[in-house]
């Protein structure tokens, strides 16, 4: 329940928090903020894959991991909203809801081409983003699966026969 919560407060402060001040306006800042804050999630995310892959006890990759992708992806989104600012970056991309759609019809490697990636910028962040989920959010994805896979392994041994 904690952790639906968690992903709910981070998808309303996406569509309400004040980001118009970001992409074309201060480009620098844009770029700082969208390098770091990949580069903090990522190595959250690496820091729990290998918690689970050492078998640390009391780990808890499910309070963690799926907020940590969920901001991953809100990143993305946020920065295609501030792409879109500028004029040829990215048809079809008008509204915040629009860059999450976009971000997760590329995630999932759909690519309907209702949004399509026209300006260098743009471009450039659509690659970023597939290779940050191929490496990151699949290694995460992956780690969190193992942690249930063996949570599950234990508890069914930790059972009496009946």
């Amino acid at each position: 329940m904690i952790e639906a919560a968690g992903l709910t407060a981070l998808v309303t402060a996406y569509f309400l928090l004040p980001l118009d001040g970001l992409g074309p306006h201060r480009p620098v800042l844009s770029w700082v903020l969208f390098g770091a804050a990949l580069a903090l999630i990522a190595v959250l995310l690496l820091i729990q894959v290998a918690r689970v892959l050492r078998n640390v006890p009391n780990v808890r990759p499910g309070l963690v991991i799926p907020p940590l992708m969920c901001l991953s992806v809100l990143v993305f989104a946020t920065a295609y909203q501030g792409l879109a600012q500028r004029p040829g970056e990215l048809d079809g991309l008008t509204t915040r809801l629009d860059a999450l759609y976009f971000t997760i019809v590329t995630l999932a490697t759909v690519g309907y081409g209702d949004i399509t990636p026209r300006g260098q910028s743009a471009r450039l962040v659509t690659i970023l983003q597939i290779l940050y989920s191929f490496i990151f959010l699949t290694a995460a994805a992956t780690a969190l699966t193992t942690h249930l896979r063996n949570a599950v392994r234990h508890d069914r041994s930790a059972d009496p026969p009946r």
